[in-house]
This record gives structure tokens, C-alpha cells and sequence, in this order.
């Protein structure tokens, strides 16, 4: 039984949520401010954590960073009651995998986790027979079964996010990738016009693999039309 962290200041969402994800055999955990759920993180391992935007102590921003800063990689997503893309953003970039924003429905929540649960057994949509499979571009490898990302010899800290990412990539190199596509494959969700979730955890990406990101070698923006992934070294031969 997969553990969740519900992380809210409101009782009737904390029930909410309770009562659905148990319907869904979670098991869950609460907490009502922000410095309980670093130190309920801190403390014992989840599977997921859904975790309010607005909350005593410590907002879920501070939270998040303080959850990436711990190289700890269970994925999050961000619930917030503000419809600005200031505050998605900014959820994001610190290194939330998701979003969702008040009101929402149990079912698009459980819908949400299900996708990320499957991606995390499946990445990105590849079959069991790929799952012991090393993946090589240049220097960077990923090794599907263990859930490894390497550049070289070094280990790269990765969020699921960015891991499905970068697996997504790696099966496609050299192919221009959308970001409607990427949003499609790797969320699992049509988001309409939200392709601004693409551009920064490509970012985030570039951040971990590319020796200079503001000039990547490896993941190419192809303008107008999407990302790209190279070897690098097929240009030195």
C-alpha cells in the first residue's frame, strides 16, 4: 500500500481527500503546516505528496525546496487557490512535478497520481522490455530499471519529472518533440496552453546536463517548433 503525504491547513479538504485516496487504497498521512511536513518528510519515506501552496509556518514553495535541497525525489504537486501563472510557475521551478488549482475534483487528483504512477513504473509510455535497458547519448546515460541518470561517472539528482524527460529524449534522439507532445507523453494530460510547464522543466534539465546551459550541447530548442536531443559527440567525429 503506497503511502501520501496531504499536506493543507483546511479540515474539510484534509477529509476530502482522506476519505478518496483511502477509497483508492492509500494509505495517508496529514499535516496542517509547513514545517510538520518537512520534518514528517525528513523522517520517513512517501510516495507522493500533495501539498497546499498557502500554509502556516512555511508556504509549499519553501517546502518543496526544502523536500529538492534533501536530493529526496518523491513527486509532488503543488494545490493552490490563486488561478495566476506567477504562482504555477514559481511551484514548479523550485521542483514540484505538478499542479492544481482550487477548486478541484478527487477524481482529477487520484486521475493525476494514477498517470505518475504508472510513468514511474513504465517511463514515459516504454514497454516492460526496455526496463533493464542502459540508454547512451554521448555522455549521458540512463538506466531505466534502477531509475539512474548519469552524466559520466556522476550520478545526476534528478526529480521524476525531469527523469521521464530525459528517458523521453534519449528514445527519441534527434527528433524534434513538441511541447503539446512532451505535455501529452510525459504529464499525461492535455493541458491547453500551458506548454509554459514544458519550457521550465526542460530548464531544470539543461540545468543538471549541460555543461553550459545557456549554450546546450545536448537538448536543442528547435525555434517554432519544440526540443531536440543530440549527441554531442557525433559532432566531433
Amino acid at each position: 500500500m503506497k503511502t501520501i503525504l496531504v499536506v493543507d491547513d483546511e479540515p474539510a479538504i484534509l477529509t476530502l481527500l482522506r476519505y478518496n485516496l483511502e477509497q483508492e487504497h492509500f494509505k495517508v498521512r496529514t499535516a496542517t503546516d509547513g514545517a510538520q511536513a518537512v520534518t514528517m518528510v525528513l523522517q520517513q519515506p512517501f510516495d507522493f505528496i500533495i501539498l497546499d501552496l498557502m500554509l502556516p509556518k512555511l508556504d509549499g514553495i519553501a517546502v518543496t525546496k526544502k523536500i529538492r535541497e534533501a536530493k529526496l525525489k518523491t513527486p509532488i504537486m503543488i494545490l493552490t487557490a490563486k488561478d495566476s501563472e506567477t504562482d504555477k510557475i514559481v511551484g514548479l521551478e523550485v521542483g514540484a512535478d505538478d499542479y492544481v488549482t482550487k477548486p478541484f475534483s478527487p477524481r482529477e487528483i487520484i486521475a493525476r497520481i494514477r498517470a505518475i504512477e504508472r510513468r514511474t513504473v513504465h517511463p514515459v509510455g516504454e514497454s516492460e522490455t526496455h526496463l533493464d535497458e542502459i540508454v547512451q547519448v554521448g555522455e549521458l546515460s540512463v538506466d531505466e530499471g534502477e531509475v539512474v541518470a548519469k552524466k559520466g561517472t556522476r550520478k545526476l539528482h534528478l526529480t521524476p519529472k525531469e527523469f521521464e524527460l530525459l528517458v523521453y529524449f534519449m528514445h527519441r534522439i534527434n527528433k524534434v518533440q513538441s511541447r503539446e507532445k512532451l505535455l501529452n507523453a510525459v504529464w499525461g494530460f492535455d493541458y491547453p496552453a500551458e506548454t509554459r510547464m514544458v519550457d521550465i522543466q526542460v530548464s531544470h534539465l539543461r540545468e543538471k546536463i549541460e555543461t553550459d546551459p545557456r549554450h546546450p550541447s545536448y537538448l536543442k530548442t528547435v525555434r517554432g517548433f519544440g526540443y531536440q536531443l543530440e549527441d554531442p559527440t557525433h559532432d566531433q567525429a
